[in-house]
């Protein structure tokens, strides 16, 4: 599993979000060796990645940085609406991967985060008019609504059925699996599907070793 940070793309404000967006701020919410290993540990982190991923205009990054800079309470507020709407889209991608059907706070956090969205409409333009957009909540309700949009897509005219999460026991990250034949098990086979490989083999060898201590032939009894 990596679990490095991704480095800075510098893509700007795009305004095309992926679902490969979508699960890369899923899995910020990260394990190392087995123990938690939180990636947006702090307001500025989360809005940081938020720029990062063009879903923040950095101006807009700024005026909530200096706002939350004049409140602890503020800050902690603002950074517990993140991880809430990460948390429940983990919970429904997961409930996805397992066919089971995810809790209703996660739904109810989800719809809460789409009805923030930005709202795409035409203005004028000296040669006619011209395709732009508004924000109904602040950056980040924004931020949190394009991130969400991508995963309600794929499941109403995508593969749903492609959305995995790593069968790795050290890893929980969730994946979209594109292999030809739908079977793949790890979010990466260069890391966590090269340890499952080798855990298998050493249990292997391990069983090996038992068998052949088992059926070895016993020296025989002298006085």
């Amino acid at each position: 599993m990596n679990t490095t940070a991704p480095q800075p793309s510098h893509r700007g404000h795009a305004h095309d979000v992926d679902l490969e967006d979508t699960f890369d701020f899923l899995n910020t919410d990260d394990t190392e060796n087995g123990f938690p290993l939180e990636k947006l540990p702090t307001l500025d982190e989360a809005l940081a990645w938020f720029v990062d991923r063009g879903v923040i205009h950095l101006e807009g990054a700024n005026r909530l940085r200096a706002k939350a800079a004049t409140s602890d309470h503020l800050e902690a507020r603002e950074l517990r609406r993140v991880h809430a709407v990460r948390s429940a889209l983990s919970d429904v991608a997961h409930a996805i991967s397992e066919h089971r059907a995810p809790q209703a706070v996660s739904l109810e956090t989800i719809n809460r985060a789409l009805h923030a969205r930005q709202v795409i409409e035409l203005v004028p333009a000296p040669d006619g008019c011209s395709v732009d957009h508004r924000h109904v909540g602040d950056p980040i309700d924004d931020a949190l609504a394009r991130l969400t949009e991508p995963l309600v897509t794929e499941l109403t005219d995508g593969h749903p059925e492609r959305i995995k999460s790593c069968a790795s026991d050290t890893c929980d990250w969730i994946f979209y699996d594109d292999s030809r034949t739908s079977r793949r098990r790890w979010c990466d086979m260069s890391t966590c599907g090269n340890r499952a490989k080798a855990a298998r083999h050493r249990a292997r060898t391990k069983a090996g070793s038992a068998d052949n201590a088992d059926t070895a032939i016993p020296a025989p009894y002298s006085l």
